[in-house]
């Protein structure tokens, strides 16, 4: 008995599979910076809530000279570089361990540590974000901040960009 209609199934009637990719949304491109422009601590995505704990992390345990390089235009390593610097190995070790703690209360489970048993140049790696813990004669030896800096751009000290 083919009548030339067909039987219209109701949304209930559908798996939640289904449901599910209808309601998925077109993902937008990432909006490109104007070059020299400096990023402000509220940017937003999972990036930004982490370089916005790096930088008080490393405010309230008084590491010194901290600089961050926006890496976003410039590579696919991650998005901001910090460097910082402590008076002591135990300082640096402190701060490595306030960093990683900061970061996984963000979500991220894999926050990769290095360097800190001897606690001279230590690296705190949470995908996005990567600080640079450096004592500041070791610091001073390696100058990272130089490698970055090689096309004559100024890297902007982060202090000023703590609200």
């Amino acid at each position: 008995m083919a009548t030339g209609k067909r039987k219209i199934k109701s949304a209930k009637n559908k798996p939640a599979a289904r449901k599910a990719r209808v309601k998925s949304k077109a993902v937008k491109p990432a909006r490109k910076r104007p070059a020299g422009s400096v990023p402000s601590v509220k940017a937003g995505g999972l990036s930004g809530k982490l370089r916005a704990a790096a930088l008080k992390v490393l405010e309230d345990r008084q590491a010194e000279e901290i600089v961050m390089i926006d890496l976003i235009n410039r590579s696919s390593v991650a998005d901001y570089l910090i460097i910082a610097s402590g008076r002591a190995g135990r300082q640096i070790a402190a701060i490595a361990d306030y960093l990683r703690e900061a970061f996984m209360k963000l979500g991220v489970s894999a926050v990769r540590v290095e360097g800190l048993s001897q606690a001279n140049w230590v690296l705190v790696d949470a995908g996005d974000v990567v600080v640079h813990l450096f004592r500041p004669e070791v610091r001073h030896y390696y100058r990272l901040e130089d490698l970055w800096n090689s096309n004559g751009e100024d890297i902007k000290t982060a202090s000023f960009m703590i609200e």
